[in-house]
């Protein structure tokens, strides 16, 4: 799920519209995803102009030579003002880049804007190709990538590589988000393997890994009920992986969704089964946010810890959210990623 929509509150009369960060309001002549028609590659990984929100999203958990965890996150959203594309200022495209490093000590973040139409950001699907500035996601095909990014006190350079398929969420990439219908295209590629280089305040740090890629579009994905989520990635030992979120709604139960992906990538979708419960709590510029999380699949017998590596990974941006590694101890071991939306 992911807070990639965070750019609709950097735009003009968008911050209060309704449903979290205007993703509630209606689609105003903007493309719905089709149930019947399914995601197709490699055209799909590039942008969707006539859709109003889209986002690509990489997260990596690493480690370093002596054994250090890190987090990494690397995202590119894109909304748009009318839908359509155009070239020169008279794009209605706008973009924006979030980009993160994590240790069990420090939260580093940093964000770029930009605006469609000159060049300054945007995606292609064949060679791929995602850009902002100097910031880039890119390489001769989707299952080889280069990843990199830098903020005034961080940089990193990181090369991605498959070694398993890609993931359609949902129905055939059809994902629902609402009791009442609400829908986006969604899939994943959960299995990059990756290695490269962390350039930190205290110097270079050589990391390998994995990394969890998302690419999501849409133009209405929530009702107008719904005012955040808790979306989690998770990689267990044995290979199996774990994607659920929970959408809330303040006066009613929400709803939520977990994909259980095999170690070969098969995926069973399971709507209304994923539970996810609130254990210990965090002040982060006075807001409370739960840092460590009691996450159950009843149907795979999952019943496991999910726990911040370090609970203050606060993205204090437009607007502020938290997104940050895990650690996961219980019925499964394993690392993950945890994005928690929409706490005031």
């Amino acid at each position: 799920m992911n807070a990639r929509v965070l750019v609709l509150l950097c735009l003009p009369g968008l911050a209060h519209a309704q449903g979290f960060a205007g993703l509630g309001g209606e689609a105003g002549g903007f493309a719905l995803p089709d149930p019947s028609v399914a995601p197709a590659f490699p055209d799909d990984h590039g942008a969707h102009p006539d859709y109003r929100i889209e986002w690509w999203y990489v997260t990596a958990n690493l480690t370093g030579p002596d054994g250090t965890p890190y987090g990494l996150q690397w995202t590119l959203f894109r909304s748009a003002l009318a839908p359509r594309e155009a070239t020169g200022f008279a794009s209605p495209q706008n973009w924006l880049g979030h980009a993160a490093v994590t240790t069990p000590e420090s939260h580093l973040f940093t964000q770029r804007l930009a605006r469609g139409g000159i060049g300054q950001a945007g995606v292609e699907a064949a060679p791929f190709a995602a850009w902002i500035d100097d910031w880039r996601m890119a390489g001769p095909d989707f299952d080889n990538l280069d990843l990199a990014a830098s903020g005034p006190d961080f940089a990193y350079d990181l090369s991605m590589s498959a070694t398993g398929p890609l993931v359609l969420h949902g129905e055939a990439g059809y994902s629902v988000k609402s009791g009442k219908g609400q829908a986006s295209y969604y899939y994943s590629q959960p299995f990059f393997a990756v290695e490269g280089v962390l350039r930190l305040p205290d110097g270079a740090v050589e990391v390998s890994g994995h990394a969890w890629f998302d690419h999501e579009w849409s133009s209405q994905p929530l009702s107008d009920r719904q005012t955040g989520w808790d979306w989690f990635s998770l990689s267990f030992e044995g290979g199996a992986k774990l994607m659920g979120f929970q959408l809330r709604e303040n006066d009613a139960a929400g709803y939520s969704y977990a994909s259980w992906i095999a170690p070969d990538g098969t995926l069973t979708p399971y709507v209304g089964d994923f539970e996810a419960e609130p254990l210990e709590m965090a002040s982060l510029d006075g807001v409370e946010v739960p840092v460590r999380w009691a996450v159950r699949l009843p149907q795979r017998e999952v019943a496991v810890d999910v726990t911040a590596l370090n609970p203050a990974a606060w993205n204090a941006l437009s607007p502020p959210y938290w997104e940050g590694p895990v650690t996961i101890t219980g019925s499964h071991e394993g690392r993950g990623y945890l994005e928690m939306t929409g706490y005031e």
